[in-house]
């Protein structure tokens, strides 16, 4: 059941990282999300960029409309993730 899980979970990152225009990106998403996924998962990616910015906790917060335990995690993957920092930083 676990490499069954591993190969449909590797064919979801495969079809995203093929999809390159942001229309096809967005309709992808409509599909495959709720709205309200959607906005969790942008608001995480905003706080992120902020950290990465060098804003403090409490901006964040503030900023990003994001809960402490949500921003906890977040913080997580930004400082030893490999997504946020690679994707984000510089941009």
């Amino acid at each position: 059941m676990e490499q069954n899980q591993n190969s449909k979970i590797e064919a979801l990152y495969l079809l995203i990282a093929k999809t390159t225009d942001p229309e096809d990106v967005r309709a992808l998403f409509d599909d495959l999300c709720t709205r309200k996924e959607v906005e969790n998962m942008a608001e995480r990616v905003f706080a992120a960029k902020l950290l990465l910015d060098g804003k403090t906790y409490n901006q964040v917060i503030a900023e990003a409309n994001i809960s402490s335990a949500t921003l906890s995690r977040v913080s997580q993957c930004v400082q030893y993730g490999k997504g946020y920092s690679k994707l984000l930083k510089n941009k």
